[in-house]
Parts: structure tokens; C-alpha cells; sequence
């Protein structure tokens, strides 16, 4: 049984990269029961088992949960609270990033794309956000990238950008919806040593997690509906 005491949330891509490192600084922080969510099962266990391993007494939960198909995914979230209690903080992390410009990407990769980068982030948010606002206290992060920024150019592979400037577009949208007791914020966490930032990548996934952690643990005072770097606001 949940400790009633702690805040649960749900991170998803949690077995690897900057989703890891939010799972790793979130039980170090203390005060949070951790679902670490993974498309396969045995990842989550891992990774669970892993981050519990590293932090003594911390409570983390390996949940198996795919994007792939937001409907699908939106129920598996639902099945999650029922399972685990009721989830405090939703951070949206996994993503797929398809290196191709705006004529050679394929539209089947551009689907796949906002499905698992903004349309299944929003299902999720419909999934667990009214329980928040019934609760009073929710707080919903959103991993983007400067790529998806109008005010930077959206720089980056067509698909991407196209969907991380989505992502954004739900995140204001929600932040909107769901008012200010559940902060609802995006935040780029830069170049980052990742499987998809690769190796020469400036940031490690430390410091990628760093404003991710920040905008999940917010005070009530703390902003909404915003886009941030380094704890800063950056332009949509």
C-alpha cells in the first residue's frame, strides 16, 4: 500500500537518459513514491530495482506503460492510479526523435511522432488531471526542446520540432484548462548526453534533469502554463 504521506509521480521513459535521471533525483529528494515507467515491463523492473538500490529507503515502482497508442496508454495511466493510488505529479518525458527535414520525413514518422510526443502526453494529462484538480494539487511537466520553439527557429528534424511545438501548444492549452492548483509546465532541458543527444552533447542527464525536477516540485505560488531552461522562462 502507498505511503499516504509521500507525493506519487509518474515518469514516463524513466529507464534511460533524462527520464532516469528525473526518476534518480526525484527518490534522492525524498518525499515522492517514484513510478518509473518504461515500454517493457523488464526495463521498469530494472530500472526500479536500480534507483531503489541507489537510495536507501526510497519507494520506486517499475510500471510498464508504451505511448505508442495514446488511447491505449491513457488507460494503462488510469490502471496505474488504480494500482498505486492517486498520482500527484505526471512527468512526460519519452519521446522518439526521427533525423529527417520537412521533404524527406515520412508522414507515417511525422504520425508516430506527435503521437507518442504530444498526443499520448495529453492523453495522459486527461487521465490523471481531473483527480488532481479534485485533490487540489497536481503538477504536470512537459519535456520539450528549443527545436520545437517558434521564438528559436524550430531548428530542429522536421518531425520533432513539429511535435514538440505540439507538445507546447497542449501544455499552455492544459495550463488554461486546469488552473492554478495544477501547474502545468514545458521546459527544454538542452543538449544533453543521451542515446538521443549523443556523446558529445554538452549537458549530462543530470543536469538535463535539473529544471525538470524543479518545475515537479513547484510551491503553490510556483508558475504555470510557462516554458523553461535552466529555470528560466525561454520564448515558445
Amino acid at each position: 500500500m502507498a505511503d499516504a504521506s509521500l507525493r506519487t509521480a509518474l515518469i514516463t521513459g524513466a529507464n534511460r537518459g533524462i527520464g532516469r535521471a528525473i526518476a534518480d533525483g526525484l527518490a534522492a529528494h525524498g518525499g515522492f513514491r517514484v513510478l518509473a515507467a518504461a515500454r517493457q515491463e523488464s526495463d521498469a523492473q530494472a530500472t526500479a530495482r536500480a534507483i531503489a538500490d541507489a537510495a536507501t529507503g526510497a519507494d520506486v515502482v517499475g510500471v510498464q506503460l508504451d505511448l505508442a497508442d495514446p488511447a491505449a496508454a491513457a488507460d494503462r495511466a488510469r490502471a496505474i492510479e488504480i494500482d498505486h493510488g492517486p498520482i500527484d505529479v505526471l512527468i512526460n518525458n519519452a519521446g522518439v526523435l526521427v533525423r529527417a527535414d520537412g521533404l524527406g520525413v515520412s508522414l507515417a514518422d511525422v504520425t508516430d511522432s506527435l503521437a507518442v510526443n504530444a498526443v499520448a502526453p495529453l492523453a495522459l494529462i486527461q487521465a490523471l488531471a481531473p483527480g488532481m484538480q479534485q485533490r487540489g494539487y497536481g503538477r504536470i511537466v512537459n519535456v520539450s526542446s528549443g527545436w520545437g520553439s517558434f521564438g528559436e527557429g524550430l531548428e530542429g528534424p522536421a518531425a520533432y520540432a513539429i511535435s514538440k511545438a505540439a507538445l507546447n501548444a497542449v501544455t499552455l492549452s492544459l495550463a488554461h484548462t486546469l488552473g492554478n492548483a495544477v501547474k502545468v509546465n514545458a521546459t527544454c532541458p538542452g543538449w544533453v548526453r543521451t542515446r538521443m543527444g549523443g556523446q558529445e552533447a554538452a549537458r549530462s542527464p543530470a543536469q538535463g534533469a535539473d529544471t525538470p525536477i524543479w518545475l515537479a516540485t513547484l510551491p503553490d505560488d510556483g508558475p504555470t502554463g510557462g516554458f523553461f531552461r535552466d529555470r528560466r522562462p525561454i520564448p515558445w
